[in-house]
């Protein structure tokens, strides 16, 4: 089996171009742990994540229920079951509370 010169070319030139995009890949790892001065930062742990999801979570519905209070207020009753009138309501709610504008 007598192989080309083309071809040798061609497989010679896509090992160096996958060797390059292993060592650039290796490289963006490795500074990619690091931070501004130079040090690197550990992982949040699996307890840290889960306390920051829960606090998020906290904060969304706050906020959530703060924005129904308000709705209420202006007159916004969403125990009142009439869908013939439901998307008025609520936006004159809306607007009189001021929210999603």
């Amino acid at each position: 089996m007598k192989a080309t010169l083309g071809s040798r070319l061609a497989v010679s030139l896509m090992a160096v171009a996958f060797g390059l995009s292993v060592a650039s890949l290796a490289n963006a790892q490795d500074s990619a742990g690091a931070t501004a001065n130079g040090t690197t930062q550990a992982a949040p742990t699996k307890a840290e994540k889960k306390a920051a999801q829960k606090a998020a979570r906290q904060q969304a519905r706050a906020k959530k229920n703060a924005e129904l209070k308000k709705l209420e207020a202006a007159g916004y009753d969403p125990a009142k079951r009439d869908d013939a009138t439901y998307p008025q309501d609520i936006q004159n709610a809306q607007k009189k509370a001021g929210i999603g504008q």
